[in-house]
């Protein structure tokens, strides 16, 4: 196990714990927020677990989050307290979710926390993307005011490509801009940003985290059931496994086209099963999200 970075992670997480009120930890149900809690554990800071409930969570991954000690299990609902699920925002989007828009992270996942110092898993060698706009901490704001005041405090900091302030030193500056930030913005540490997957599962070895038991089933990645950053390969076996999410999907879809009458003449779909199909790629004649003329 790499203790050098176990004891850089827990010196992150003790240095910018907020002095008035617990973190906010961001619990999937994975390898990597199961590290993060045992850290958070470690480190002997104040924390919340919060597992946003997403409506499309394999049954393993909910049973096992709901066998974790002190997990918050927070329901995602909107400005007028209705309930957001995968089938409400496919209807209201009016397109399924896609590698290109993935509302459904933003709706499901993301939007717990407002207001507080956020710990979440995300790591650098998880996608090409995490490393290029992820740092140590990010800082989701109003980006012209939140640089201001990191150029006045002497903060060092990058500007991430999909926005944001993100910081990789843990220098009293940036400190003092965290302090500053995180109650008017979204505001994230990630303390196992240079982790790889052999730090993880040793870790997690080490003190003795069986983990979801998906992986055993030989998931490397745990997530959504049908998300769309697998391959439409990967969303087939899902479906496969789970059948019924499969019909709640196609029954989604075909809500979603009848809720837009006003958008027919966009879609070459005609039914749920449609939509379905060219979602997963089953049907390859479907190249477009609209009818060419």
């Amino acid at each position: 196990m790499n203790i050098k970075k176990e004891k850089s992670a827990i010196e992150r997480l003790k240095a910018f714990e907020p002095e008035t009120e617990p973190y906010y930890l961001c619990y999937s149900g994975g390898k990597d927020s199961d590290v993060i809690r045992i850290l958070a554990s470690l480190a002997g800071v104040k924390h919340e677990i919060h597992h946003n409930l997403t409506s499309v969570d394999a049954p393993e991954t909910v049973y096992y989050v709901k066998s974790i000690p002190n997990v918050v299990i927070d329901v995602p609902h909107d400005k007028d307290g209705n309930r957001v699920s995968m089938w409400s925002l496919i209807v209201n989007k009016g397109l399924p979710p896609t590698r290109i828009m993935r509302y459904c992270c933003s709706e499901l996942k993301e939007k717990g926390g407002k207001g507080r110092m956020k710990i979440t898993g995300v790591r650098a060698s998880e996608s090409v993307n995490r490393a290029k706009n992820a740092g140590m901490i990010k800082i989701i704001g109003k980006p012209k005011t939140v640089q201001k005041t990191a150029e006045n405090l002497g903060a060092e900091y990058e500007v991430s490509q999909m926005g944001g302030i993100v910081m990789n030193m843990d220098n009293d500056p940036n400190r003092r801009l965290v302090e500053h930030c995180y109650r008017t913005t979204t505001t994230m540490i990630n303390p196992i940003l240079d982790w790889t997957d052999s730090d993880v599962w040793e870790f997690l070895k080490h003190y003795g985290c069986q983990g979801n038991p998906l992986y055993k089933c030989g998931k490397k990645r745990v997530g959504c059931i049908g998300c769309p950053m697998q391959s439409g390969k990967g969303q087939i076996e899902e479906f496969d496994r789970y059948p019924k999410y499969k019909n709640l999907y196609i029954r989604a879809f075909d809500r979603m086209l009848k809720s837009h009458p006003d958008k027919d003449h966009y879609y070459s779909w005609k039914t749920g099963t449609d939509v379905f199909d060219w979602w997963t790629g089953f049907d390859s004649n479907q190249l477009s999200f609209f009818v060419e003329n």
